[in-house]
């Protein structure tokens, strides 16, 4: 797998992430209720959100194109760190040892299940 590929595939799931808390972000104003729904979906942060996916996804489509899926797809598993770590830092959420010990189980998976 070469450098180009493996940059992509994480800025795919940094994106994917960044995604993630925006949608946090937007999920406290979100309100389905009659005659606020349309105001809801025209969040900002929710609109954010989805634009951020958007090019996630087109990122992940390029890295498709050249990764078989066998070897991309246990990167996505990265998001279980960078998620709690983005949440921690950008919504102030308590991060704790097991998140650290959970990515050092994931990074360990990546590994084993990508690289020869």
């Amino acid at each position: 797998m070469s450098l180009m590929q493996v940059t992509f595939i994480i800025l795919t799931t940094i994106a994917l992430s960044a995604g993630q808390v925006l949608f946090k972000l937007a999920a406290a104003t979100f309100d389905v209720s009659t005659g606020h729904w349309l105001g809801s979906l025209l969040n900002t942060k929710l609109l954010i959100a989805l634009v951020v996916y958007f090019f996630a996804t087109i990122m992940w489509l390029l890295v498709l194109r050249v990764t078989p899926l066998r070897v991309a797809y246990p990167f996505a598993a990265l998001a279980f760190f960078l998620v709690p770590v983005f949440a921690h830092f950008f919504l102030g959420e308590d991060i704790r040892w097991n998140t650290f010990a959970g990515a050092g189980l994931i990074g360990c998976g990546v590994w084993v299940s990508t690289f020869r």
